[in-house]
């Protein structure tokens, strides 16, 4: 069985007409319940992210600022980042599910997990809010597993259409978190160039595959899984984590290079194997972007059945 979180929780964090609002993700939850995916998983209760987890990879003094923010009414925190009054607790509920999920996996409860919380986070900075993204989720998971569990060996690998800005800032010099990243060049925020291979004890645990607009799907996912084997193999993970966004979808309308829904089984069952080779099956989803509903669904299904496969 693979471990399932959501909460309706996640509906708490208000963001009206904006692009990811919640109305993005429930027609998700209930496709899951209507074909029965979600009652084939696990259902781990599980504790917000504490503030000593979030500052791993997030100063304090901007974990306070978000509170504030949110406390006194929340509002527009930065250019495309609303805020509501519980905004800074759903996004602790985020990321703590993401830490549940590491910590349950790693310590071999099950072998697959998938975190459907929200906000997204890998674009959040170390320091400040940045593309819809609060605390970087993905990110504090990483760092328990290295922190918490003493594992010396993460891989991070992000299939949103836009680059994970955040999560590469938060390991661009660490040698224990690497950081894999097919997006589509040029788009948002602007970042993750080939030339961008880590720094100091971190170079060479940064791997960018910028994809130029109107590259064949086919050849986007043959470049994936190549050179996704390849760097696992260098990497060699002890846990793979994954930022789930199903944006690169050809009906998204805030990114899209061109994929289809069977691609993401194409893209779930390469991530898996991964895993599988090199990380005794331990795989962590954590939901980034993916702005079409019913697109969203039928991905995030898919994803959940190759997730579910797993033996």
């Amino acid at each position: 069985m693979t471990l399932f979180y959501y909460d309706t929780i996640f509906q708490e964090h208000k963001t009206g007409e904006h692009p990811e609002n919640g109305g993005r993700l429930l027609p998700a939850i209930r496709h899951l319940h209507f074909i029965g995916l979600d009652s084939d998983c696990k259902r781990p209760s599980w504790e917000p992210a504490t503030v000593e987890q979030l500052q791993y990879v997030h100063a304090l003094q901007y974990i306070q600022s978000v509170e504030r923010f949110a406390a006194d009414g929340g509002g527009l925190i930065e250019a495309d980042t609303i805020l509501s009054e519980r905004s800074y607790e759903v996004a602790r509920w985020a990321a703590g599910a993401a830490c549940n999920a590491v910590q349950r996996v790693v310590t071999g409860e099950d072998k697959t997990a998938l975190c459907l919380g929200r906000p997204p986070g890998h674009h959040a900075m170390p320091d400040h809010p940045m593309g819809f993204c609060l605390f970087n989720s993905i990110a504090v998971a990483a760092r328990v597993a290295t922190n918490e569990l003493g594992l010396q060996r993460v891989l991070i690998v992000d299939f949103d259409v836009h680059h994970g800005n955040g999560t590469q800032a938060m390991f661009y010099d660490a040698a224990d978190v690497a950081y894999l990243s097919m997006h589509r060049a040029e788009l948002y925020p602007g970042t993750g160039t080939a030339e961008e291979q880590g720094s100091g004890k971190g170079l060479g645990t940064t791997l960018n595959l910028p994809v130029e607009m109107g590259t064949p799907r086919e050849q986007q996912l043959d470049r994936f899984q190549s050179q996704l084997r390849a760097f696992a193999a260098h990497i060699q993970p002890q846990l793979v984590l994954v930022s789930a966004g199903f944006d690169a979808h050809k009906n998204d309308p805030v990114g899209s290079l061109g994929w289809e829904n069977e691609d993401y089984r194409v893209a779930t069952r390469c991530l898996l194997d991964v895993a599988a080779e090199h990380a005794e099956g331990k795989l962590v989803s954590v939901l980034e972007g993916g702005y079409n509903p019913t697109v969203l669904s039928d991905c995030i299904a898919i994803h959940l059945e190759e997730l579910l496969a797993v033996e």
